[in-house]
């Protein structure tokens, strides 16, 4: 008898059929002696919408709400069907005995198996691929501990009443505010918490007022001082400060104290999801959603990092014996940061990172035990794998240690301070690098206790202090992380939906909320908005997943608060007011058009919803360059057909005067993309018709 394992995606199927050694090439999968490979794309199968239960609901009635459906059915999602057919099939031979789920080891890719198997309504045994890497190693070792899929249970568990969750609340609140206010709002049991939390910041920021202070330098023999008193810098009078500037002018000043302090900076443990992702936006303004993409990248294609959604920063104790292979592997690009390591016999030097306790479903992000390849990342993908890297090779070094003097000098009642920061071991920080604050200090040379120096000059700087700064996505994650909002595989998209719900808009790597999102959270009830309550709810989830909740007790108290939520926009007396509003009317019904943000740029949208009528304000632009000034030039579609304008230059181009050629950088990139480094299954088909393209065309 045959099994079935399902991959969550074809890429990652084609390498479990290469490592199960699978050849036969079907259009739903991959068939060898013992398995059949197929796969999902993303979900198959989806919670069904309210018109699947009645085709009243397709147009949006307050007196429909809520809708709260007996029992949550499921539908085939329409544009993947074929796939799921081919599955269905696979599931009725004869010669298969067994399913196993080879989905992303999380609570998301159980939910698309599952919700597949309950579809087929699949009743021989099941078992569960648990990996935490791609490598062909760890998918060798994984098929040979297959576990039982009821392991698994209360993970499925957990992540159905997530879903149906989101569905109760998000769908009927915003099918409410939509419908009350007569405007595309979107509200959710995270992202609108998370949306509170940026217009918290705004009310801070808008409350504050600036208040002056003032903070004095002086040089005093050798040494530059700072006015210091209680470990405060700032006075707040002007009269004082200038009080302080002339009482220490050409005076004598005496060291009164003199401190060495020794400090250890422990090294830090590997990547978590979400602090990669606040590192990755502070180091290089990457978006969570984008650092999530790349390093699923390392993760699938490269097999170069281990599982990526996990919110562990921790590896398990039977790991130990994994690093000096994974230290070998490294030495391919990071030579001499992994010599100090390899001649230590990959000791971990801290001993604290592993901690069985400390991972739940995954480990931290480590590197695996691919050797890298440098040269086949992108720019964006090699910025990624060096910090995680770095952090992971941090490990294996000694803690940062630094010595500081500070100095204490009394001038006429007054103190000012002068430090020196030393460094006695660059321990792990020679590889992660120095923070500007580690540099900084003064030197004190050989100072003693008693000595006197005469004030040569003294001067006094005005400021003011600074409101606090609106957050960037790091800042944002971290929030999210403290108070349980969301998960780390979906604080990415809570983010882009704010965005592309235009309540909040990204300027200059800031998050600022919209006039929109300022009057969609308050017409939102305040326990909706509220982070406490939802993280609440991400608590119980998590207990279900581990087998202490509940999850038909969750679902009812879902149910309860979806009606109260209704029920209070029902009977709400607030106003909505469109902000985007244009002068121009629709040309089909005559209501006044909106101006909204488009993938290709900005779109003038009728205000009715029933009416739908939409248009482009701005020409849209094509990839193709204007030859005198090299920037994009519009495309529009005449009576002669498609047409290129550059209006500055005012140049002009036919569709078809410019014959579509392929750059080498384009050519190089395509053959890397389809090339296989290793013989595949699938063949080589495609790779070898576009190599066969590409030199008939030179």
């Amino acid at each position: 008898m045959k099994s079935i394992v399902l991959a969550e995606k074809p890429s990652v199927a084609r390498d479990l059929a290469r490592v199960l050694g699978c050849s036969k090439q079907s259009k739903h999968y991959i068939e060898g002696p013992k398995y059949i490979v197929t796969w999902a794309l993303g979900h198959l199968v989806e919670l069904k919408m309210p018109e699947d239960y009645n085709k009243e609901y397709k147009t949006w009635r307050m007196e429909d709400l809520p809708i709260i459906p007996k029992e949550m059915g499921l539908k085939l999602i329409r544009q993947v069907s074929h796939q799921y057919k081919g599955i269905e099939q696979l599931a009725r031979r004869k010669d298969v005995g067994e399913f196993i789920i080879a989905t992303d080891a999380g609570r998301e890719g159980e939910l698309v198996a599952r919700w597949i198997l309950e579809k087929l309504r699949w009743k021989k045994p099941v078992k569960r691929l648990w990996i935490s890497s791609q490598t062909d190693r760890a998918i060798k070792d994984g098929f040979k501990n297959l576990k039982p899929a009821k392991q698994y249970d209360f993970l499925y568990q957990s992540a159905v009443c997530r879903s149906e969750a989101d569905w109760l609340i998000g769908l009927n609140v915003t099918r409410a505010l939509t419908t009350k206010y007569n405007e595309q709002l979107s509200a959710g049991r995270v992202q609108t918490p998370a949306l509170s939390m940026i217009l918290e910041r705004e009310a801070d920021i808008k409350a504050f007022v600036p208040k002056e202070y003032f903070t004095i330098d002086a040089k005093i023999g050798p040494l530059e001082a700072m006015w210091e008193k209680n470990g405060e810098r700032r006075i707040f009078t002007r009269s004082k400060a200038e009080n302080v500037v002339e009482l220490v002018k050409n005076e004598k000043g005496q060291v009164i104290s003199l401190n060495t302090k020794s400090k250890s900076e422990q090294q830090p443990l590997p990547y978590d999801l979400t602090e990669l992702q606040r590192d990755a936006n502070r180091r290089f303004g990457f978006s969570a959603k984008k650092t999530s993409s790349v390093l699923q990248n390392l993760y699938e294609r490269y097999k170069l990092v281990t599982y990526p959604r996990t919110d562990s920063k921790y590896l398990t104790v039977d790991m130990k014996s994994t690093m000096n292979d994974r230290l070998k592997a490294l030495s391919f690009a990071y030579r001499d940061e992994v010599q100090p390591a390899l001649k230590n016999k990959g000791t971990v030097l801290v001993k604290k990172v592993f901690n069985n306790d400390k991972v739940s479903d995954h480990h931290a992000i480590i590197p695996t035990d691919e050797p890298p390849h440098l040269g086949d990342l992108s720019a964006d993908e090699r910025k990624l794998y060096d910090i995680i890297v770095r952090r992971f090779l941090a490990l294996f070094y000694e803690p940062y240690q630094t010595e500081t003097i500070h100095a204490v000098i009394d001038v006429k009642g007054e103190t000012f301070s002068a430090r020196e920061t030393k460094v006695v071991d660059a321990g792990f920080k020679k590889i992660t690098g120095k923070d500007e604050e580690d540099s900084q200090g003064k030197p004190l040379g050989n100072l003693k206790s008693g000595q006197e120096f005469s004030v040569t000059e003294s001067r006094m700087q005005k400021k003011l202090t600074e409101p606090p700064a609106r957050f960037n996505e790091a800042d944002l994650l971290a929030r999210m992380e403290k108070f349980g909002l969301g998960t780390p595989a979906t604080r990415a998209d809570i983010i882009e939906r704010l965005l592309s719900t235009e309540t909040i808009d990204r300027q200059n790597n800031r998050l600022h909320p919209t006039p929109k999102g300022k009057q969609l959270i308050d017409l939102v009830n305040s326990e909706l908005k509220s982070p406490e309550l939802t993280a609440k709810w991400e608590k119980q989830l998590e207990d279900i997943a581990r087998g202490k909740g509940n999850p038909k007790d969750f679902l009812e108290n879902i149910r309860t608060q979806t009606k109260q939520l209704v029920k209070e926009i029902k009977g709400s007396e607030q106003t909505y007011k469109a902000h985007n509003l244009t002068g121009s009317k629709c040309p089909e019904c005559g209501e006044f058009m909106k101006e909204v943000k488009g993938r290709d740029g900005k779109m003038l949208v009728c205000s009715s919803r029933e009416c739908g009528y939409r248009k482009r304000k701005d020409p849209k632009l094509s990839n193709r360059r204007c030859p005198q000034c090299h920037k994009k030039m519009e495309i529009h579609n005449g009576k002669a057909g498609i047409y290129f304008q550059c209006r500055p230059c005012n140049v002009v181009e036919k569709g078809e005067d410019r014959k579509k050629t392929v750059s080498k950088r384009e050519e190089r990139q395509l053959m890397n993309k389809y090339k296989k480094k290793e013989e595949a299954p699938m063949g080589n088909s495609l790779a070898d018709a576009l190599k066969a393209a590409l030199e008939k065309k030179d």
